[in-house]
């Protein structure tokens, strides 16, 4: 799914969004890098220039607070607030309210695609 980056690349250029990245190694050990190593990774391979923070834990007891917050209000459809896996998506208006939750399978074309539906 790290081809994903470059899709989010493209949505941040064409102007419609701000994407922010949070590095997750809770799946798999997808993201076993330094902070340093998965930036530059998403960088040179996928040319990802928009914003990546520190890695972060999603689900659990060390759950950052902003997940924390995202989860709560935008539950999986089946109810369970937990991130499945690597690359979900919140989109999150201009207000502050979480409006969308895009499970990983979802791309950012598809995400492209729905923007108009919610902002």
């Amino acid at each position: 799914m790290t081809r994903q980056y470059a899709g989010l690349r493209t949505l941040e250029e064409n102007g419609a969004v701000k994407v922010l990245g949070f590095p997750c190694n809770q799946f798999g050990r997808q993201e076993p890098g330094t902070n340093e190593e998965i930036l530059e990774f998403a960088r040179s391979t996928y040319d990802a220039n928009f914003q990546m923070f520190a890695k972060i834990e999603v689900n659990g007891d060390g759950a950052c607070d902003l997940y924390e917050f995202l989860k709560s209000e935008q539950p999986r459809s089946d109810g369970n607030p937990d991130i499945a896996w690597n690359f979900t998506k919140f989109l999150v208006d201009g207000e502050g309210r979480v409006v969308a939750r895009y499970e990983p399978r979802v791309t950012p074309a598809q995400v492209a695609d729905d923007l108009a539906n919610h902002l």
